[in-house]
């Protein structure tokens, strides 16, 4: 049985429809990259499943429809967000910022401090003094204390220097391999995809043009629908 499963999504912001028919499914424990080109749909994407925006479909999650709940109980049924842009809170500490997401469950301060020990060591810092990268770390720390079903991870890796984004990929992988929750990754870079994702979907010009398992996708799709 799906985790989350979203049929023939459709959304709007205004009078201008951004989404034309997203339809994908993602299995508990399983990794799944959302890919396209820029302004395809993907961030939309992610916006109606949080309901952060209206939207039409299906979007079912542990056998619920989030159609029917406002965007604070459909997160209290187990998604984490990592947003694009990070967002967090700026004039908060380290440790504020993760006590402001705390939900009861294994993912205690202790237990992100210790996957992500950076963060342990700046527990005292104001978020707005952090790296970029580190700031990134937080708000994949904070997503962590709500202790999610599904972790959604918009762009995490954007804007980052090549050591910061290994980094970031090796703490991606480190969650697929010992925490099993499902994940749902966007990002730009096909190569690190591949090395964790079990599955994707393709969005192109709101509609998904492509899903299936992450082996299964060929260069020439890739290059048609993800390619620069």
């Amino acid at each position: 049985m799906s985790l989350l499963r979203v049929e023939n999504l459709c959304a709007s912001y205004g009078a201008s429809q951004a989404l034309f028919g997203v339809n994908f499914t993602l299995a508990e424990g399983e990794v799944l990259a959302l890919m396209g080109r820029n302004g395809m749909g993907k961030t939309t994407t992610v916006k109606a499943i949080c309901r952060m925006i209206p939207s039409t479909g299906t979007v079912q999650f542990a056998g619920q429809d989030l159609h029917r709940l406002p965007s604070f109980r459909a997160a209290r049924l187990g998604l984490g967000l990592v947003p694009e842009g990070r967002r967090c809170f700026a004039s908060l500490s380290v440790a504020e910022n993760l006590i402001a997401a705390a939900r009861p469950g294994p993912w205690t301060t202790a237990r992100v401090c210790a996957f992500l020990p950076r963060l342990g060591e700046r527990m005292g810092q104001r978020a707005a003094s952090l790296s970029g990268g580190e700031q990134q770390m937080l708000a994949i720390g904070r997503a962590l204390m709500t202790n999610p079903r599904l972790l959604i991870l918009d762009e995490a890796t954007e804007g980052l220097a090549p050591l910061i984004r290994a980094e970031i990929w090796a703490t991606i992988a480190a969650l697929k391999r010992e925490s099993g929750m499902a994940i749902l990754l966007i990002d730009k870079s096909i190569r690190e995809l591949a090395q964790v994702a079990d599955s994707a979907a393709i969005i192109a010009r709101g509609k998904t043009v492509w899903s299936g398992a992450m082996a299964d996708l060929s260069a020439d799709v890739s290059e048609q629908y993800v390619g620069v």
